[in-house]
């Protein structure tokens, strides 16, 4: 990639990130109280229901009307931005908005295979 595009990439990735998946119903998933574990890996929490208890290692943490209201909210907000992306003044609220809640994070990276295998490059013989 071009060095010019790799910061517009980031702020990219950032922004839909923030705005498109962490501010939804994700948000709403994400309040309220997070389990302890004194072994560090959830295997001594159990949640417990009328019908038995339930390693919290085997719990889903997410219903399937849930996951669904989760991504038809993704998808709306990633359509809308793919179909304003062209409008200068949506652009720009758009970047500077995911810049104020990313700022901070962590540099975006390359995920080699995704959707496509990895490349192999020609060599030249010599």
């Amino acid at each position: 990639m071009n060095e010019i595009k790799k910061p517009l990439a980031s702020l990219l990735a950032k922004s839909i990130a923030a705005l498109c998946v962490r501010n939804t119903f994700l948000e709403d998933l994400h309040s309220g109280t997070t389990p302890s574990s004194k072994s560090g890996d959830y295997s001594d929490v159990k949640v417990v229901t009328p019908y038995g208890e339930i390693p919290w290692v085997n719990l889903s943490r997410i219903s399937d009307e849930e996951m669904k209201r989760l991504m038809i909210e993704i998808v709306d907000k990633i359509y809308t931005f793919l179909y304003e992306q062209e409008d200068s003044e949506f652009l720009d609220v758009f970047l500077r908005l995911g810049n104020r809640y990313a700022a901070m994070w962590d540099e975006p990276r390359i995920v080699e295979g995704f959707v496509l295998p990895k490349k192999e490059h020609c060599r030249k013989k010599t």
